[in-house]
Order: structure tokens, then C-alpha cells, then sequence
């Protein structure tokens, strides 16, 4: 009973026990306490670091925000949480579940942009066209990106006789509008540039329900990884008092 109590009664924990509980090497856990991902550790007089429990709980709220919020804001909720500024915490929160829902709306545009496209028929070409630049401000990027999807294959702009520019036509619009939806969507050019092409030849939107499928997929399961970090952080949070 005596050996039960001592081991029950030792809050002290070395970086191994940490790194052991997750997978990680002892330079992991160094490197995440350097960063302000777990607060500082006391030091023995020989200088070894001993964590405790609540650097155990830190750890395990951290690599419960990973999945939800990715590297660069799971580090920054937690460096604030560390330093007393919880509603600096809370804001990157929120912020990382209105890009959630932006990208849900994304998804959903998406949708109803394919379920508005005429795929039963070519595309009539309108009078005149837009030039590259005001299609990229309409968009919101780089005329340089245009040009890169078109180097991809994404989008196929006609040139003017007269003047060499390129000029997109209704179609090429279109194109620019699914490539440029489907990148914020996470997916790169060499999978938009097949479903571009079977949306161009008329192929139907049954190529696509599988992109949209696995788009879906990866919302649920950031929400879901969203909630398990708001978890294990609300336990940290309490365990700081």
C-alpha cells in the first residue's frame, strides 16, 4: 500500500512520461514547452526539467486542437491560454470556427453553382468578353492566378485578334468561378483541372459527387475535432483554476 501511495502522491513527471503517453520524442515535448505550448517547466538544481500533470493536460489539449485548427492557432490558443489572456484564446476560437462555417457556405456555393450550370448543352460565348483583370478582382486573387490555372488547363480564355489579351468568355467565366471555389475548398490543380474538364465536355455532375463527398467529409470531421479540442482545453482551463 505504501508503494500505491508513493506512486500516486508523485506529481512530478519527466519529459518521457509526457512524450510516452502520445508517441512523441523527448524533444517534442522540450520544443512545445520552448514554443509556449506548455508552461514552463521547474528545473532541478542540475538543470532537468520536471512537467507535472498540468503540463500533461496543456499536451493533451494541444494535440486535441491540432486536428480542429491546425499547427499555427492551436499554438497560438494555447500560448495565450499560458499567459493569462483566455479571451485572446477564445477569439482565435471563433475565428477558426467562422472560417468553418465561410467554407461550409463555400461547399454549398459550389453545389449550386454546378446545379445551375446547363451541363445538357456548350456554353453560348457572350459579346465581348472580360479581360484578365477585372475577372480577378471579381474573384478576389491574382491576375497571376489566372494565369496559372490556365497554364493547369482550368481555364481556356480566347485571345483577341487585334490586341493578344485574353478575353473569357461565358464559359471561361464559369471555369474560373468552379477552380476558384474548388481551391478554397483545399483541392489542388491536379484534381480540379479532370473535374473542370468533365464539367467542359458535358460529362454530367456524377464525376463530381465523389470531390463533394470527401469535401463534406473533411468539414464533419474538422467540427468534430473542433469539439474534442474545445474539450480537452475546457479541462486545462479548469485545471489552471
Amino acid at each position: 500500500m505504501g508503494k500505491n501511495l508513493q506512486s500516486t502522491e508523485r506529481p512530478r513527471l519527466r519529459p518521457v512520461d509526457l512524450a510516452r503517453e502520445h508517441g512523441l520524442s523527448t524533444q517534442a515535448v522540450r520544443n512545445y514547452e520552448e514554443a509556449g505550448i506548455l508552461p514552463a517547466a521547474a528545473r532541478s538544481p542540475h538543470g532537468y526539467r520536471s512537467y507535472t500533470p498540468l503540463h500533461a493536460g496543456a499536451l493533451r489539449a494541444f494535440l486535441a486542437l491540432l486536428p480542429g485548427h491546425g499547427h499555427p492557432t492551436a499554438t497560438a490558443i494555447m500560448r495565450a491560454v499560458n499567459e493569462g489572456a483566455a479571451e485572446e484564446a477564445f477569439r482565435l476560437i471563433d475565428e477558426s470556427h467562422a472560417q468553418l462555417l465561410e467554407d461550409r457556405r463555400t461547399l454549398r456555393a459550389v453545389e449550386s453553382a454546378l446545379r445551375d450550370l446547363d451541363l445538357g448543352s456548350p456554353a453560348t460565348p457572350e459579346p465581348g468578353g472580360t479581360f484578365i483583370g477585372p475577372l480577378a478582382r471579381r474573384l478576389g486573387i491574382r491576375p497571376a492566378t489566372l494565369r496559372a490555372w490556365e497554364d493547369a488547363g482550368l481555364v481556356q480564355p480566347r485571345r483577341d485578334p487585334r490586341t493578344g489579351y485574353r478575353v473569357y468568355d461565358e464559359a471561361a467565366v464559369r471555369d474560373a468561378r468552379l477552380a476558384h471555389q474548388l481551391r478554397r475548398g483545399g483541392y489542388p490543380l491536379e484534381r480540379i483541372a479532370p473535374l473542370i474538364a468533365h464539367v467542359r465536355t458535358a460529362g454530367g455532375l456524377a464525376p463530381l459527387e465523389a470531390a463533394l463527398t470527401e469535401w463534406h467529409g473533411r468539414l464533419s470531421a474538422r467540427g468534430r475535432a473542433m469539439l474534442a479540442g474545445a474539450a480537452e482545453l475546457d479541462g486545462y482551463l479548469r485545471a489552471r483554476g
